[in-house]
C-alpha cells in the first residue's frame, strides 16, 4: 500500500464529502447562503469543519505529494499518516459534539496534531530543498 497515495486521497475524500453534507444540509434546512451563528446548529458545524478542512487539506496533500517523491526517514511516514488521522478527529470534533461552543478531546487532539505533524513535513521538506 502506498501510505502518502492513500492519505492524500483520505484529505480530498473528506474535503469532497463534507462539501455534500454542507450541500445537503442546506437542502435539508432550506438555507440558500450562509448560516446561523449558533455552535449547535447542525449546518454551522459542518461549514465549520468542510471550511477548516478546505484550509489545511491542500497544502498538507501537496506536502505529501512533495515528500512521496523522495526516499524519506520512517518518522516522515509517520507524520503523513498522522496528520491525515488528525485531519479527521478534528472534524468529528466539531461535528460530534452537541456544541463546538465548549472545548472537546477530539477537536483539541486534531488541531494541535495538525500544527505538529503539518509543521514537522514543513521541516522534512525544508531539508530537501537545502
Amino acid at each position: 500500500m502506498n501510505v502518502e497515495l492513500m492519505c492524500i486521497v483520505l484529505l480530498a475524500l473528506l474535503t469532497i464529502v463534507l462539501g455534500i453534507f454542507v450541500t445537503v444540509a442546506r437542502g435539508k434546512f432550506n438555507v440558500l447562503s450562509g448560516s446561523a451563528d449558533d455552535p449547535e446548529d447542525t449546518l454551522n458545524k459542518l461549514i465549520r469543519a468542510h471550511g477548516n478542512t478546505i484550509e489545511y487539506a491542500p497544502v498538507l496533500m501537496i506536502l505529501i505529494y512533495i515528500l512521496s517523491q523522495y526516499e524519506y526517514a520512517a518518522w516522515v511516514g509517520w507524520f503523513i499518516a498522522l496528520v491525515t488521522f488528525c485531519r479527521y478527529l478534528f472534524v468529528l470534533g466539531i461535528i460530534v459534539p452537541k456544541t463546538m461552543a465548549k472545548p472537546n478531546p477530539m477537536r483539541f487532539v486534531g488541531a494541535v496534531g495538525t500544527y505538529i505533524f503539518g509543521l514537522g513535513l514543513c521541516f522534512a521538506l525544508l531539508r530537501y530543498a537545502v
